[in-house]
């Protein structure tokens, strides 16, 4: 006589039980995902390299240059070979520098002929007349007349209790610029790109190394903000 066996509940199959199946990616998961851009931001300074460093991006890689005070025009040559010569793939490439008045005409060539080429690469271009710090001072004030770097050096100065010219520009201090700006009650981020922008439309129509005071560092902003943790 065949001997007997204990039937087997479907459920008591290990590849049937419910929590043992590989669960399959919800909808909602797939539709929230976000695949993370790189981006390169090639600056002409320690300052700006360290600030656009501290945003704390999520959905964004983040690789800033210093290319330690290069013309313009030479910035964007090397720039051009930077991607070039790379094993990564970048979703956008960002060059930012400012004027410098020193140098006079061949200046406002070069400061024009970089901005045009670099546009013409598809770059793009975060530019500043006369100076990066100009981003900063409008965290403060609005200001739409020409001035020198040397008054938001001083103005940067009694406003941090330091000496920009001297000690602004360190290491430890740069790394610290992203955290003062925003922890400060005085300082509005959200401010300083409505100035910015208004300051742009004012002067849109003219050459680029006319366009005094001027910075488009609040486009990189705005961009990286939107790829901020939350």
């Amino acid at each position: 006589m065949p001997k007997k066996t204990k039937a087997i509940k479907i459920t008591d199959i290990k590849s049937e039980k419910p929590w043992l199946k590989k669960a399959k990616a919800s909808v909602y998961e797939i539709e929230t995902r976000e695949v993370k851009k790189t981006i390169l931001i090639i600056c002409e300074g320690q300052t700006e390299k360290l600030y656009f460093e501290s945003f704390p991006v999520l959905t964004l890689t983040v690789e800033a240059i210093d290319l330690k005070g290069e013309s313009k025009l030479k910035l964007i040559e090397s720039t051009i070979e930077i991607v070039k010569n790379s094993i990564k793939i970048y979703d956008e490439v960002w060059c930012v520098f400012d004027m410098d008045f020193k140098r006079g005409e061949k200046e406002f060539a070069d400061f024009d002929n970089a901005i045009t080429k670099g546009k013409n690469c598809g770059y793009k271009i975060a530019y500043s007349n006369d100076a990066f710090e100009l981003w900063f001072y409008l965290h403060y004030q609005y200001n739409d007349n020409k001035n020198h770097r040397s008054f938001y050096y001083s103005f940067l100065s009694k406003e941090w209790n330091i000496n920009y010219e001297k000690d602004g520009k360190k290491y430890n201090f740069c790394k610290s610029v992203y955290d003062k700006l925003n922890n400060d009650d005085k300082a509005s981020q959200e401010k300083a790109i409505e100035r910015a922008e208004t300051i742009y439309q004012a002067q849109v129509d003219k050459k680029y190394h006319e366009q005094n005071p001027i910075t488009l560092v609040s486009e990189l902003v705005k961009f990286l903000n939107q790829n901020k943790r939350k």
